[in-house]
């Protein structure tokens, strides 16, 4: 239909979360063998206009709240050939141990969701 498919929205919300990390100087490569994971339990995509074949994008990441045992990564894609926001939405995670039950954020982890990107240098 000349539209991008509208699964490859939470695709690109993934994308953007990883480069997010990276950029504060951690991966979820560390944090998995560490002994916790952070699955997506929640997701919403509200559609506001168009990315169509060949639009380039840029997918705005942060996180908006942060929880004993849960973190919630909130988006933005901008369509760069239009200059529109064209989608907005959102992903809960919980933070799950060896036993994939909710476990409490170590201090290192919820360190990491706070740091500040400009004092890391991205991580490949």
């Amino acid at each position: 239909m000349g539209h991008a498919y509208y699964a490859n929205y939470l695709y690109w919300f993934e994308v953007a979360r990883g480069a997010w990390c990276r950029a504060r100087g951690w991966t979820y490569k560390q944090m998995e063998e560490m002994g916790y994971k952070i699955p997506v339990v929640e997701a919403h995509v509200e559609y506001k206009g168009e990315v169509t074949y060949d639009d380039l994008i840029v997918v705005k990441v942060w996180v908006s709240e942060l929880r004993r045992a849960s973190i919630r990564f909130d988006y933005e894609i901008i369509n760069t050939s239009t200059g529109k926001l064209t989608t907005t939405g959102y992903s809960w995670h919980v933070l799950i141990g060896a036993t994939r039950r909710a476990v409490t954020m170590p201090a290192e982890i919820r360190e990491w969701l706070t740091r500040d990107p400009a004092d890391f240098e991205t991580v490949a």
